[in-house]
Parts: structure tokens; C-alpha cells; sequence
């Protein structure tokens, strides 16, 4: 998933998106609430880590122009604020959790795969997908308990098309989910086809995956 770090404070910055990286999250930093900004009209998230202590603003007041921009991304809130005041403000702006420093990062983890399943309506981390099992949070796909071998970009493919089931995501929306900012470097919808291709070829040795259709002129979808 595609994340926006907020945070002026360097080491813990540093520290946060090689934490993100390593569960395979693509990370983009933002040390201010302009570059916040900015790095929010260029592409969508799916995560916002929000620090409310910017050098140019109140972390609350960004919070405020989310909303109002209707971004679709979920908004975690990290500060030193405890202030109950400062919680229920961010909470009542449309924060989905509140996290105070320090904290501890695998917590903040579990955090972001409770908001992932509350979003996308999982009462449990584990999907059931045609003959399939798709485990969102320990990032693994079985087949009758058998273990099948994706990589991590093609885990990640399957996963936001499930987690999306019904819904067709086009090629562009996928790349920018997984890889982040592809399109200012030169967007290839061949990323997202070839990926694809691989899966299928994968899955079909253990099981047919007419659910996973392709939409001709638009994208694919998971229709099951």
C-alpha cells in the first residue's frame, strides 16, 4: 500500500519508512504541511501518518484539508500532543486512529491492518477467494493449506483487487497503489498486464481463476 509519512523530525522519518518498507509499504516522506500538500494533489494514498508538530503548520489544520479534498486515504495521527483535547479534535476532523509518541512501531502496524479491514468490510484477516485463501495481514496466499509462491509486487496486485472485489481498478490506479508516483517517470501499463499474467499462470496450476477477469479498455476486477 501506498503511504504519506508527515513528519519534520528526521531520524524518526528515517526510522518509519525503512519500518513501512521492510512490511512492504511504499513510503513517501513529507517533512512539511506544504510538501504534504503538494504530495497529495500529485497522487493518492491509501495511508496518512500524521505528525500535528509541522515547522509550517498545525498538523489538525492539514487534517481539516484532507477532508475537504475528500481523500480517500486513511489518516493515522503520531504526535507528542496528548492533550485529550488534541485527540478528539483530530478524531472529530476525520482522523481513523491516534497514535502518541514514542510508540511502538509494530503496534502502529496493527493498527494499519485494523483500519485496512474495517475499510474494506474483513471481520478477519483472512479472505477466501475461489478456491484460495488470501492472508491480508501475514501477506500469504494458500491453496488447501498449501503455501503459493508470489512475489511481493504480485501478492500485492492480488491483494488490492480482492480487497477491492467487484470493483474495476484500472491499470494506472493499480501502478499507483504499488509503485507510488510511477507516472511522473513514464506510467507503463505493462507493469500492471505482465503481473498479471504471471498470477494467473501461477493460481491456474492449483485451481482456475475465472474470477480474476480482465475489462477490456478499463483494467481488471475480482468478481467473486
Amino acid at each position: 500500500m501506498n503511504v504519506l509519512l508527515v513528519e519534520d523530525e528526521r531520524a524518526l522519518a528515517k526510522e518509519l519508512a525503512f519500518f513501512l518498507h521492510q512490511h512492504s509499504f511504499v513510503c513517501t516522506v513529507a517533512r512539511t504541511a506544504h510538501a504534504a500538500s503538494q504530495a497529495t494533489a500529485n497522487q493518492p494514498f491509501d495511508f496518512i501518518l500524521l505528525d500535528l508538530g509541522l515547522p509550517d503548520g498545525d498538523g489538525l489544520d492539514l487534517l481539516a484539508e484532507f477532508k475537504a479534498n475528500e481523500l480517500a486515504a486513511a489518516v493515522v495521527i503520531l504526535t507528542a500532543r496528548g492533550a485529550v483535547e488534541d485527540r478528539i479534535r483530530g478524531l472529530e476532523l476525520g482522523a481513523d486512529d491516534y497514535l502518541a509518541k514514542p510508540f511502538s512501531l509494530p503496534e502502529l502496524l496493527a493498527r494499519m491492518h485494523a483500519i485496512t479491514r474495517r475499510r474494506f468490510g474483513l471481520h478477519k484477516p483472512v479472505v477466501p477467494v475461489g478456491a484460495f485463501e488470501l492472508d491480508v495481514q501475514a501477506r500469504k496466499l494458500l491453496h488447501h493449506g498449501e503455501l503459493v509462491a508470489l512475489s511481493v509486487k504480485e501478492f500485492d496486485v492480488l491483494a488490492y483487487l480482492v480487497l477491492n472485489r467487484s470493483r474495476v481498478l484500472t491499470r494506472l490506479q493499480l501502478t499507483e497503489h504499488i509503485w507510488g508516483n510511477l507516472p511522473d517517470t513514464g506510467f507503463d501499463s505493462n507493469y500492471i498486464d505482465a503481473h498479471i499474467k504471471n498470477l494467473r499462470k501461477k493460481l491456474n496450476y492449483y485451481a482456475s481463476t475465472e474470477w480474476l477477469e480482465t475489462v477490456r479498455g478499463l483494467g481488471y476486477r475480482v468478481a467473486i
